[in-house]
């Protein structure tokens, strides 16, 4: 491995997102290449919002990545990462409004706008972790991806939720909410007491709020996958510790605010291998 496919591959993947890492180990050998590149995509663009001081670098740095991706191989030259991205686009006919769709909702990240309602909230799930699974699909079988694409939105969804959950320290340092108003609103809480550790009891009925939106995807997701085939579970496999995850932060919501949520390596693993040898009959 050159000095470039480990800034690429595995190596850097295991560093940024050590659950996606660990799903694309159970990928067949030649298709983890393919997944390591979207999904250190992901991760990076993820990371803008920590790497500029305003929004607009992050939104020139988010129409470089449109710009770059619509030019194909001959517009990357010379950044590792976006030339192998355009290899697993071109090679696995991925669909270029499925990355810009993703780019466009990777704007609100940059910004400390709130998040209204439920329904926008889902979209913005759906537009970024569940296109990643989705894409990731695609990468791995083809013919069968569109027949699951139902379990993408409700997996993405119940991984992003999740994410946000576990991340919710990050969150508050920045000043950012993913939590809906309406969900707040109906918590008897707000942003800004969310945001400043105000009117404790009711934050924490909107962490158990969002607890129990994540929960409703992750069983939706079961509904849709228990026919799906072996091929095709490593890219859902992220979803496989939501809800451990989940468990966490409903027993101790408080801790949530303070503390990013994870659990122990071993118990992640094992979660990973019994769905990826059972899967979710």
């Amino acid at each position: 491995m050159t000095a470039t496919d480990d800034a690429v591959g595995l190596t850097a993947l295991r560093k940024v997102d050590p659950d996606r890492y660990l799903a694309t180990l159970y990928a067949p050998a030649d298709k983890r290449d393919a997944l390591s590149a979207l999904y250190l995509f992901n991760a990076e663009i993820a990371a803008i919002r920590d790497r500029v001081h305003e929004p607009l670098p992050g939104e020139i740095r988010l129409q470089w990545w449109r710009d770059a991706l619509a030019g194909g191989r001959d517009a990357v030259a010379g950044h590792p990462l976006a030339m192998a991205l355009a290899r697993v686009i071109d090679d696995h006919d991925l669909p270029l409004a499925a990355f810009d769709r993703y780019l466009e909702a990777r704007i609100f990240d940059l910004y400390d706008d709130p998040m209204p309602s439920r329904a926008d909230l889902e979209g913005y799930c759906g537009e970024t972790a569940s296109a990643v699974v989705q894409l990731a699909a695609l990468i791995l079988e083809p013919e069968a991806a569109p027949q699951f694409s139902a379990a993408s939105g409700h997996g993405g969804c119940a991984i992003a939720i999740t994410g946000m959950l576990r991340q919710l320290p990050l969150h508050r340092a920045r000043g950012q909410c993913f939590f809906p108003a309406e969900m707040l609103e109906a918590a008897g809480t707000s942003r800004e007491a969310l945001l400043s550790g105000d009117d404790n009891a009711a934050v924490q009925h909107a962490v158990e709020a969002m607890v129990a939106l994540g929960r409703e995807h992750l069983a939706r997701f079961g509904a849709e996958a228990g026919a799906m085939p072996v091929s095709l579970r490593p890219a859902f496999l992220p979803a496989a510790p939501v809800s451990a995850y989940l468990d966490r932060i409903a027993a101790h919501p408080s801790d949530a605010l303070v503390r990013p949520t994870d659990i122990s390596a071993i118990r992640r693993h094992w979660i990973m291998l019994r769905k990826a040898t059972g899967g979710w009959g």
